[in-house]
């Protein structure tokens, strides 16, 4: 990403202090709206300060506002600080409410605007970050999986490696997590993606009626029966059969599947001939199988019939950075659908967000995210749009030190587990030095492991 920053103010003078106090980064300077567009199209600087009083209207905000207006529209993404004086303050929350990002107070305060500034390229790192990884997602058959994470792309790999076999996949997970998504994603990979992918949900329907959906039953079985119906097992002939959660089935049912599976072939309800299937099975559940076996009410045969591969998919709190990645991915979505003019989250959203432990997990994300997107009245989907209940601490954007702090105790603390302890070892999977990871380790307050 640019390190380059924009500072648009009138005043040589304070132009130029300006200028100086944020010399860490690529300054680039303007007097006026014309000028200042022009470097916005020549350097697409990734962050602006900007003074709302430049002329010809040195004395209001036109010109300020209507520049903001034309840098956004020109390159959403760009941070842009506005200075806000005690009698411009209805200005600068005006622009805030256009999509700034942020105002500082004058007279100017070099430290103050110095760590605005900072934390504006921060944020800018960041999503200019989430955005790479979100082009970087391989397109179908796993278009519908948004993940980052090491913990998913793991499960994507796993995903990828077993979808063109023929084996039965057990999804397993909490609700919400997006075990149909992935069912799909295996039957898109597979030789049998042009066929059926039939999906049914066992905890959905009743027991006495969830035979004839798997099964189909012939005339005159049972009352109401009027015609001979196929079920979804024969209506995935050749295809997928998913069965969503499977945790659900009554222990009778259970025991036709078995069957089924061992011979591939079954009767309808009230049928005496053999129909025979050639399918793939996808499996999922959200309930405790093993715990369930131990108790007595789900079959251990079936559950090794079903369970030939088993991929667990990690909640979305175990997801480092997935929520806000799909947070995004929503909020394009339902913006275009729901023809809303929304160009992002505000910094205190994404913190709520990353903070959130999203207990119903992408459903739940997915769900406020499109009310969020309903109920915003500014250019940017704020903290209170989303109605999320607030953490201590949360809203707070760690500084530049911090964040570094954090990513390398993360890196040195998963190089040592992975070396067990060796440095050596461990210095080489970090790409640095034996001294230098000693001194990060001393930095970090990591103790050697003691070698046996």
């Amino acid at each position: 990403m640019s390190d380059k920053l924009l500072i648009v103010e009138d005043d040589p003078g304070l132009r130029g202090q300006m200028r100086w106090a944020l010399s860490e980064h690529q300054p680039i300077l303007a007097g006026d709206r014309p000028q200042a567009m022009a470097a916005v199209r020549r350097e697409e600087p990734a962050v602006v300060v900007l003074d709302l009083g430049l002329p010809p209207d040195a004395a209001g905000a036109g010109e300020g506002l209507a520049l903001i207006e034309a840098i956004l529209a020109f390159r959403p993404a760009t941070k842009i600080i506005v200075a806000s004086g005690n009698e411009d303050r209805a200005n600068a929350v005006a622009a805030i409410g256009m999509g700034a990002w942020d105002f500082f107070q004058k007279p100017v305060d070099p430290d103050a605007l110095g760590l605005t500034v900072r934390r504006a390229f921060h944020v800018a790192r960041l999503e200019g970050e989430l955005a790479r990884l979100g082009a970087g997602l391989r397109p179908s058959p796993l278009a519908g999986v948004i993940a980052a994470s090491p913990e998913m792309l793991k499960v994507c790999r796993a995903v990828e490696r077993v979808g063109s076999s023929n084996v039965g996949v057990l999804l397993t997970g909490e609700s919400g997590t997006g075990k149909e998504v992935l069912a799909q994603a295996l039957h898109g990979l597979s030789p049998r993606a042009k066929m059926p992918f039939v999906a049914i949900n066992c905890a959905a329907i009743r027991e006495t009626l969830l035979e004839s959906e798997l099964f189909g039953h012939e005339r005159g079985a049972f009352t109401g029966a009027v015609k001979q119906t196929e079920g979804k097992i024969e209506q995935a002939q050749g295809g997928t059969l998913f069965l969503d959660e499977i945790g659900d089935m009554p222990a009778p049912l259970q025991a036709k599947l078995l069957r089924f599976l061992q011979n591939r072939s079954f009767e309808r309800i009230g049928g005496r001939r053999s129909i025979a299937v050639d399918l793939r099975l996808i499996s999922a559940t959200n309930r405790d199988l093993a715990a369930m076996m131990a108790a007595g009410t789900f079959r251990e045969d079936l559950f090794w019939r079903l369970n030939e591969v088993g991929i667990h998919i990690p909640p979305l709190r175990d997801r480092d950075g997935d929520a806000v990645l799909l947070a995004r991915f929503y909020l394009a979505r339902f913006a275009r659908s729901l023809d809303r003019p929304l160009r992002g989250f505000t910094s205190e959203a994404l913190a709520a967000i990353a903070a959130h432990p999203w207990p119903g997990n992408v459903r739940e994300l997915e769900n406020r995210v499109k009310r969020a997107v309903v109920m915003a009245e500014g250019k940017l989907v704020g903290e209170a749009d989303l109605d999320l209940p607030r953490a201590d601490g949360q809203g707070a954007v760690p500084t530049l030190r911090q964040a570094r702090e954090q990513a390398d105790l993360g890196a040195v603390t998963r190089a040592l587990a992975l070396a067990d302890g060796n440095i050596s070892e461990a210095a080489k999977l970090l790409g640095v030095s034996r001294p230098t990871l000693y001194d990060l380790m001393n930095s970090l307050n990591l103790k050697r492991k003691e070698q046996p």
